[in-house]
């Protein structure tokens, strides 16, 4: 599903991402973690175009990403991105914020749309919500609202940055459980986030990063009990022991 070979990116004179190689299956979930300023959000940032790289080839689905705008199109089609700042407009109802992508882009008719807007408000449990503005919402919500929106583009992966990390403790289980139940509906996922207990459960393999670079590539039974490098453990009792304090 995404092939990533030898890329290579550049801001300014740093090196953010530095020859990367990573091989992503139809179907497979993959959480990306690793300390901050590691590359983790410029690597899926890549991956849909938002971000240009300067070495290397990513392709998605077997098309190769580059800046051509008729390329970007049809990738944006494919992958669906939420981040971690919800990004709705907050003049339009959450209805309205759903059904804009596919009514312009896709040429899907309104009526159309609002079917398919309301039938994944109800797969991220707050239809009662469709005609609120964001500005009415809990945060937790208004995740749910931006990750609906696009699954409205019915992507074929989808790219999360550290959704949760904007929440307050109590919405973040809310989140994860809509991810989880994508996950477990067989979406091809990569996400960047230091939740661990939805690593463990949800991931087919955890790609710990540092530096711009894969440090370590395991599944997560060897990731959690087994970490083959030095960095990867000690990342792993900070994060761990962060989340029992909490």
């Amino acid at each position: 599903m995404v092939n990533i070979q030898q890329l290579s990116k550049w801001f300014g004179e740093f090196q953010v991402l530095k020859k990367l190689d990573l091989a992503v299956l139809r179907q497979e979930k993959v959480v990306i973690c690793g300390p901050s300023g590691s590359g983790k959000s410029t690597l899926i940032r890549c991956i849909n175009g938002l971000e240009t790289y300067q070495a290397g080839s990513i392709e998605v689905d077997g098309i190769r990403i580059d800046e051509n705008a008729k390329t970007l199109a049809k990738i944006r089609k494919k992958v669906g991105m939420v981040f971690q700042n919800y990004n709705l407009f907050n003049h339009l109802t959450i209805l309205e914020n759903l059904t804009l992508a596919p009514i312009w882009v896709k040429k899907v008719s309104p009526k159309q749309a609002s079917t398919l807007a309301m039938h994944f408000l109800e797969l991220v449990k707050i239809p009662e919500q469709a005609n609120k503005y964001p500005a009415d919402l809990s945060g937790g919500q208004q995740q749910r609202a931006a990750i609906a929106r696009s699954l409205c583009m019915e992507p074929e992966i989808m790219l999360f940055d550290e959704p949760t990390s904007a929440l307050d403790p109590e919405m973040i289980k809310e989140v994860l459980d809509v991810m989880i139940n994508l996950a477990e509906q067989g979406m091809t996922m990569l996400c960047v986030t230091h939740e661990m207990g939805f690593a463990q459960k949800v991931a087919d393999k955890i790609i710990f990063m540092e530096g711009g670079e894969i440090v370590e590539m395991n599944t997560p039974e060897n990731f959690f009990s087994h970490p083959k490098t030095e960095r990867s453990r000690q990342f792993l009792k900070q994060i761990l022991h962060h989340s029992n304090i909490e």
